[in-house]
């Protein structure tokens, strides 16, 4: 029989783990990793309130970091767009970082 609070430590870490599997194994394209890491915030996020909820204190720290993983999609999906617009695709091999 598998305890309730194992299991809401066990599902977020495997979410975090293939957030970060897929953002190693798929990062030829902007988008996968965008989502990937998007993904691995997701995972962070249900850790961090299921354990702040059996502290049952600091609520307000999950929404201060659920605004700030808002941000940061918000960020790489302004990043995505620009790529796209300077170099037509979103794929790391068809474009060189050092140029402007």
């Amino acid at each position: 029989m598998v305890n309730f609070s194992s299991a809401m430590i066990f599902v977020p870490m495997v979410m975090i783990f293939c957030g970060a599997w897929g953002f190693i194994a798929y990062s030829k394209h902007m988008l996968n990793s965008l989502l990937s890491l998007e993904f691995m915030m997701l995972g962070v996020f249900w850790l961090m309130s299921s354990q702040l909820a059996l502290v049952a204190s600091e609520v307000y720290f999950s929404l201060f970091f659920l605004t700030l993983a808002a941000c940061e999609g918000a960020l790489g999906l302004t990043m995505l767009i620009l790529v796209v617009r300077s170099h037509g695709n979103d794929m790391f091999s068809s474009f060189n970082l050092l140029e402007c």
